[in-house]
């Protein structure tokens, strides 16, 4: 049997890159390495393994056995140099380690889900904290924490993956919008019809398709996004109507670009949760930011009831 005490973890990385990657095109990008590299490290550990990793081809990317168990292994291998980081530095009071964040798109600009003022009162100087944050839709956040891709996320979850740990953050209040230019831009709410409001263009948000067509009994969509930055770019087209965030479009009213229809009636809100496994729930780093967003969603959604 090979000894692999003194195996190169650098090389071990690679490969787990390139298997989430799903094969050498993607990992370039993930590792801005050039395929000739990334062959090259894969053959090298391939020979401190003792056999091949993966059938790879033009058009296929496939594991063999053994790069299953390996991928398998080097994944626990991280996660406890992770979590050896993370005892130390408790140990020491100091946060330490890497932390993979998942998030929706959209939210930067609320003081509740807007995740600046929550690193700002949880990275102090001296610790040593790598950040990994990505955004992406609900379903595909829900599934990276499930799986172990992410280790905390934020978003409207439907609360279904098994093993992981929901907690209520933030109610962030959406209205519906039209932009300068539609002909609901310039009239009065009580002008509008629900003749009128069926016979819109309506841009949907694809992960939640049925649920934006039921809160305005609207027939069908005439757009898909999933992200709030390509739904703005509808509504403000001047052709389309659709929800967002009142934060997120606040600047655009403000600027006379774009104005709710019927608050009263479309308006709703839409329940946030930051969610982690249940395993996680004693990792001091994965804790303590938790605490520190809840703190912060907490106090925000509380000033608003206050208000």
């Amino acid at each position: 049997m090979r000894r692999l005490d003194n195996i190169d973890l650098r090389l071990l990385r690679v490969f787990v890159a390139l298997v989430e990657a799903g094969g050498f095109a993607g990992a370039q990008v993930v590792l801005n390495l050039s395929q000739s590299t990334l062959s090259t490290h894969l053959s090298d550990l391939e020979k401190r393994i003792g056999g091949p990793l993966c059938v790879r081809g033009r058009k296929a990317f496939r594991l063999t056995e053994l790069g299953r168990a390996t991928h398998d292994a080097a994944r626990k291998l991280f996660a406890d140099i992770e979590e050896f980081g993370h005892r130390i530095g408790t140990a020491s009071g100091r946060l330490t380690g890497r932390l993979r964040i998942g998030v929706v798109d959209g939210v930067f600009t609320s003081p509740a889900l807007g995740l600046q003022e929550t690193l700002f009162g949880l990275l102090q100087p001296d610790y040593d904290v790598f950040i990994d944050l990505m955004q992406s839709t609900p379903q595909d956040l829900e599934q990276a924490v499930a799986d172990g891709r992410r280790d905390v996320v934020i978003g409207p979850f439907a609360q279904k993956a098994p093993g992981v740990l929901y907690r209520e953050a933030y109610r962030e209040p959406h209205h519906l919008y039209c932009g300068r230019g539609h002909p609901f831009f310039g009239m009065a709410d009580a002008q509008i019809s629900r003749a009128d409001i069926e016979a819109s263009r309506l841009s949907v948000r694809g992960y939640r398709q049925l649920d934006d067509l039921y809160r305005i009994g609207h027939p069908r969509a005439a757009a898909s996004v999933l992200q709030m930055e390509a739904q703005a770019m509808l509504i403000l087209s001047g052709r389309f109507i659709g929800f967002l965030p009142c934060h997120y479009a606040e600047p655009q009213v403000a600027a006379g670009r774009m104005r709710a229809v019927q608050r009263d009636r479309y308006g709703f809100s839409s329940q946030h949760h930051v969610a982690h496994r249940r395993g996680d729930s004693d990792r001091p780093l994965i804790a303590a930011f938790v605490d520190e967003f809840l703190r912060r969603a907490h106090s925000a959604d509380q000033g608003r009831d206050d208000a």
